[in-house]
């Protein structure tokens, strides 16, 4: 089934590093692409954000490390006296999956959003569909009739974790701090 060379990612970034945070650890960016790649044979990774002009240096990171970034513009909302930026990515995931169609053998998922079954659906009936990662042991409910292609991120923790040095280290493993 992965046997392809031109599977796709289609990462929900808001989702997965939520996801990833709350589940106790941190995400390296740059190994979860390797990883990508070496397990899932993922020639191309889009990844969908919320731009925000102060974080350039995240976003240059992340297309280096090999990610096709895609951005929305995001709004600043008040709740209850703070302020939260909001970028809601769903509707460019969809709609560049679908317009990158013809040119993936399979996709990959990642996120654990409901709002994307019509798109797991459409995949899956079509043998478009790989895997569905999703980031936290909390997924929506919508997705749970696609069992056989859903796999928890944390069962990757080991080859994906970002390095965080104990004070005892001299040399960190890494130098770059994605989120």
């Amino acid at each position: 089934m992965l046997q392809s060379k031109n599977n796709f990612a289609f990462i929900d970034s808001n989702n997965l590093y939520l996801g990833v945070s709350d589940q106790g650890w941190k995400l390296d960016f740059f190994r979860f692409r390797k990883f990508l790649k070496d397990k899932y044979n993922v020639r191309k990774a889009f990844l969908f954000i919320g731009f925000v002009s102060q974080n350039q240096q995240l976003y240059t990171s992340l297309q280096k490390a090999g990610y096709i970034c895609v951005f929305k513009p995001t709004l600043e909302i008040n709740e209850n006296g703070k302020i939260k930026i909001k970028g809601n990515v769903d509707a460019e995931l969809v709609l560049h999956t679908m317009i990158e169609y013809s040119n993936y053998h399979q996709a990959i998922l990642i996120s654990g959003d409901g709002d994307f079954y019509c798109l797991i659906e459409y995949l899956a009936k079509n043998d478009k569909l790989a895997k569905i990662i999703v980031p936290s042991k909390h997924y929506s409910s919508l997705i749970r009739k696609y069992s056989s292609y859903i796999v928890n991120i944390a069962l990757f923790r080991n080859k994906t974790e970002k390095y965080i040095p104990n004070k005892k280290e001299a040399f960190p493993r890494d130098k770059i701090s994605l989120w």
